[in-house]
């Protein structure tokens, strides 16, 4: 079987085992999340030895050269040498402000010690020590000077719950990315833009709005923001004031659940969307939040018209540990 060396120990893989399971099964502390390849938190460097394509996929070129892969998803056929990731891919960060949004969100805001290139909605891998890292998504801008994250309080998280409790303005912490490609690109001013998030899944999409807005997209912006109760909504009058502030933008709120009525529509966040807009021809759809239902909006939305390469997702997975 196939053998994986970090540091001075070699560590024999089992079979159908990965690189990070094997070291973890082995008491090596290795930062991880998700476990699915999505997150990136488990990134790792290749020094020797032949990687799966699959270890790298949807990585940047300059990290797929530097031998950067993804250990959750690495089950190489050959042995391996590793190493941590380098200062090109991880860097330091601070925290300097931590706001509640609500009784279950808070937004937390970083300045990074080096220059972080990144486009609003897309994410990184928020870490506080070697071992601990978890992914959310930005919602800042970058001519705001600050990297601005919402993050869920979990039962018994042990990131979230550490923010919460622990953290606080001045806290050292390290950031790797940004990754994914959920995010406003220039081009096609006039064509209609759909914006769907639930709970924090607003994060990206109040990142996504604005960078649209500041570019001059002309056309249509629709922004919907589900919840399960009205007191999971948040930012609701900034986003109110800046759909009054901007002709091309509407800002929709939506709960499942709500005891007296209110500034919010209420039933299934794709119910409401369906009946507002049965199709979408020619629309740019930008989908965050709960996998299932980022999965079933991503399924209507390219059935009521969008076409596939329109279509922007950004699904919160889990955390596997």
């Amino acid at each position: 079987m196939p053998a994986v060396q970090y540091g001075s120990c070699s560590y024999e893989l089992k079979q159908g085992e990965s690189v990070l399971d094997a070291l973890l099964r082995n008491g090596v502390a290795v930062a991880h999340a998700c476990k699915a390849g999505s997150c990136g938190s488990c990134l790792l460097r290749a020094v020797e030895g032949e990687l799966p394509a699959r270890a790298q996929a949807g990585l940047k070129d300059a990290w797929r050269a530097r031998g950067y892969f993804l250990a959750c998803v690495c089950q190489p056929e050959g042995d391996l040498t590793v190493a941590a990731v380098g200062n090109d891919a991880r860097i330091a960060a601070t925290i300097t402000a931590l706001d509640r949004l609500t009784h279950d969100v808070l937004r937390v805001r970083l300045v990074c010690d080096a220059p972080f290139d990144f486009r609003p909605g897309q994410y990184v891998t928020l870490f506080r020590d070697n071992a601990l890292a978890r992914s959310y998504s930005i919602a800042s801008l970058p001519e705001e000077g600050v990297i601005e994250l919402h993050v869920r309080r979990i039962p018994n998280g042990s990131m979230s719950g550490w923010l919460y409790q622990e953290a606080c303005a001045g806290t050292p912490v390290h950031l790797q990315g940004p990754s994914g490609e959920c995010f406003y690109a220039p081009g096609r001013e006039d064509q209609p833009l759909l914006l769907i998030g639930t709970g924090t899944g607003l994060a990206p999409l109040y990142g996504i709005v604005r960078d649209a807005l500041k570019s001059g997209h002309r056309g249509p912006i629709h922004l919907f923001h589900g919840a399960v109760r009205p007191a999971g909504l948040y930012l609701g009058e900034e986003l109110a004031a800046m759909a009054a502030a901007n002709a091309n933008l509407t800002y929709t709120p939506s709960v499942l659940e709500a005891d007296v009525p209110g500034p919010f529509e209420v039933g299934p966040i794709d119910g409401i969307i369906a009946r507002r807009f049965p199709k979408l021809d020619g629309w740019r759809g930008f989908v965050c939040g709960d996998p299932a239902l980022v999965q079933m909006l991503k399924k209507k939305l390219f059935l009521s018209g969008i076409a596939v390469r329109d279509i922007n997702a950004d699904a919160f997975l889990p955390s596997a540990s």
